[in-house]
């Protein structure tokens, strides 16, 4: 399990995330909701290791994790995909794949099946530079390379944001698939509402760096969830 506890973090004098609070399990996804500029991507950047928090602590697995670096969490099972994808361009897609080894052991160098059946569209694509595919592809390349890591902890950001609705369907697909594996936990920043809604199995509103509402899926007030986005 995750477990966030009241955590900070600030860039120079201005202060990012205050006083965060969250939890994900595995086999559950937890859905971190809000307008652009609350803090969502801060904290992601926190669990991934890309910031260092100024206080509170983060646990993993019944590990305080809060001051590793982000290879040795990857190395702990903790994937991230980024806003933005950064996949490499100008390697090809297999080779964008194979760079997801880098937290494995050697025995483990291989690309899982899942990553195949999951983006069918990547295997016809291997040979090609990451460049030269469509956002939606990137995105799914993205996500791919995160796979091979052999995750126990999902990061994403925003992973619909500028994608065509066919391949926000085999995201949506693919988280589904995830989550029914019980075996990873899932944070998922979102400000696509309709899409979080369906996959959400916890949900967190943030403003201004904090957590101003949160729920589980049985106890969702729908009206209080929007009302929340909008401040």
């Amino acid at each position: 399990m995750l477990d966030v506890n009241a955590i900070d973090l600030h860039y120079g004098a201005a202060q990012a995330l205050r006083a965060v609070s969250l939890k994900a399990e595995p086999g559950k996804v937890t859905c971190v909701l809000g307008r652009n500029g609350v803090g969502k991507t801060s904290l992601l950047n926190a669990l991934a290791g890309q910031e260092p928090v100024t206080r509170g602590t983060i646990s993993w697995q019944g590990e305080d994790v809060t001051a590793l670096t982000p290879p040795e969490r990857a190395r702990r099972g903790i994937a991230y995909v980024p806003q933005g994808r950064e996949i490499f361009p100008l390697l090809t897609v297999e080779e964008n794949l194979r760079t997801g080894y880098a937290p494995l052991r050697r025995d483990e160098h291989t690309i899982p099946d899942d990553v195949f059946s999951l983006f069918p569209a990547l295997r016809d694509m291997l040979r090609r530079r990451g460049g030269d595919l469509s956002g939606g592809q990137q995105q799914q390349l993205a996500i791919g390379r995160a796979l091979v890591m052999r995750p126990r902890l999902l990061l994403l950001d925003e992973p619909t944001e500028g994608i065509q609705p066919s391949i926000i369907k085999d995201i949506g697909r693919a988280i589904s698939y995830l989550r029914s594996l019980d075996k990873i936990a899932i944070v998922l920043v979102e400000q696509y509402l309709d899409f979080a809604r369906k996959l959400g199995d916890h949900f967190a509103v943030m403003d201004r760096g904090a957590i101003v509402y949160s729920c589980d899926r049985d106890k969702l007030d729908e009206g209080a969830l929007r009302r929340a986005m909008a401040i």
